[in-house]
Formats: structure tokens, C-alpha cells, sequence
């Protein structure tokens, strides 16, 4: 799990990081600064989500160090402050649009959920309808690693450091302490840290699918059901996959909404 550090010591490296960039020459801090932004821009999917996180709160608060060492090689003048105020109206203004794109996957997805809560409940009790298939979804038992986690396939699962290791070798990592399996066993699902998404592991044919965005509503026929909230219709995972814009690879498909 993510270490949380208590409130004084983040508090506390957060001034001694503003100060650190205040200290430095303008010159240095500011590649700094910019060299955080191209990499959270770059490099979003392939870090976690605290280090995410990380990242724009050192863009926040080591800005207005990086802007009075600015000022302080100006001279220290009002002509300097000056420039420096406008920096900042400047580098927030970018800021803020660099977070607006970052959010846009939960932006997208609160803004579908909206629009298809009102829908869901008419369509589940409409009295006339052509005949369908029903489906009832069995509710997942989600248990936490901090209890004796059973594979339904053999042997016992460990949860360190972030990761669920299974007696074979084989594990699921960047996941948060709570899982749930399928009943046969087929399926492994874990939680994302900060309920951000799901891990899903087809044991079968060893592919793992990271949902972000998306929650597990339950099981039906031995396979995973998906919504984005408790308020969207449920949707299988295959017809998730088959999305417009749904990235795979060979072993891996990583899904942002």
C-alpha cells in the first residue's frame, strides 16, 4: 500500500521544496519545473497514480519559488516583482489547463454517467420491450488482504508492497489491499489504489486488463460486469474492450474513460 506520511512532514517538505527552488538560480529551477510538467504530460499511464499526484503538487508549490528567484536575479526592484506576478498569472493559467487535461478521463466519464442516470432506471422497468436475455449479476465478495485470501484454483495468495504474489510466481501489481475471484477461480480482480479503477486478471489466457475509471457491479456466466458508477448500466467486459479508443497490447490492455 502507499505510505502516507503524516500532515507536519508533508507540510514540511513542501516548504523545504519551495524554499529549495527559491535558493536555486532561476536558470536551474525553471528546467526543473518544466522537465515535471513534460514528464507527468508524457508519461501519465505509465505512472501510479500517487506519483501522479506527487508531481502536480510539487508543479503548484514549487512554482512561486522557481518565480522569486526570478525577481531576485532582476534585481529585487518593483520593476522584478512586477515580473514576477505576471510569471505567476502566466505559469497558473498553464498550470491549471495542464490539470484540466490530465482530469479529462474523470471529466468524461462523471459527464457520461450524468447524462445516462436518469435513462438506466426507465429502460430497467419498462414494461414493454422486445424479449432479451436476463441477466442477474452475482455481487462480487470482495475481501481484503489483510484476511486469509484463498485461490479457488490452489494455494494461498500474499499481498506486499502493492502486489498479490500466487504460489505459482505469478502476481498482479499497483493494486490496492481489496480482491475478489470469480468462482471458478478464472478471474482475478483488485482494486486500484484510491478506487481509481480495477485490475483484471484473465487467468486463462494470462492477460490483465487496468479499468481505470470503472468498477466491477458483479458476475454473470463466470465473467465480469462493468460500470463506471452505481448509477450506469452494467456492461460486459468484452463489450468494454470493444470501445472505440480501448489501447491493447499483447498480455496487457490499459482502458481510461
Amino acid at each position: 500500500m502507499p505510505r502516507r506520511w503524516p500532515t507536519w512532514q508533508r507540510w514540511l517538505s513542501t516548504l523545504a521544496w519551495l524554499v529549495l527552488l527559491a535558493w536555486l538560480p532561476w536558470w536551474l529551477g525553471l528546467p526543473i519545473l518544466l522537465a515535471l510538467a513534460a514528464i507527468v504530460t508524457l508519461l501519465q499511464h505509465r505512472l501510479d497514480d500517487e506519483h501522479v499526484q506527487l508531481i502536480r503538487h510539487a508543479l503548484r508549490w514549487g512554482l512561486p519559488g522557481g518565480l522569486f528567484a526570478v525577481q531576485r536575479a532582476l534585481g529585487g526592484d518593483v520593476l522584478a516583482w512586477g515580473a514576477a506576478l505576471l510569471g505567476a498569472l502566466a505559469g497558473y493559467t498553464l498550470l491549471a489547463g495542464l490539470e484540466a487535461w490530465l482530469d479529462r478521463a474523470l471529466r468524461r466519464g462523471a459527464a457520461t454517467s450524468k447524462a445516462t442516470a436518469a435513462e438506466w432506471p426507465e429502460l430497467a422497468f419498462a414494461p414493454v420491450g422486445p424479449s432479451v436475455d436476463i441477466i442477474e449479476l452475482l455481487p462480487p465478495a470482495w475481501q481484503s488482504a489483510a484476511e486469509d485470501l484463498r485461490d479457488p484454483c490452489a494455494g494461498r495468495v500474499d499481498y506486499r508492497n502493492g502486489s498479490y504474489q500466487f504460489a505459482d510466481g505469478s502476481g498482479v501489481d499497483r493494486v490496492g489491499p481489496n480482491a475478489v475471484f470469480s468462482a471458478s477461480g478464472r478471474w482475478f480482480v483488485a482494486r486500484m489504489p484510491h478506487d481509481r479503477g480495477i485490475v483484471l486478471w484473465d487467468r486463462q489466457r494470462n492477460k490483465r486488463h487496468r479499468m481505470r475509471g470503472w468498477q466491477l457491479v458483479g458476475w454473470h456466466r463466470d465473467q465480469p460486469w462493468l460500470a463506471r458508477n452505481e448509477h450506469d448500466m452494467p456492461q460486459a467486459l468484452a463489450t468494454v474492450l470493444d470501445e472505440p479508443g480501448t489501447g491493447r497490447t499483447s498480455n496487457d490492455t490499459d482502458v481510461s474513460v
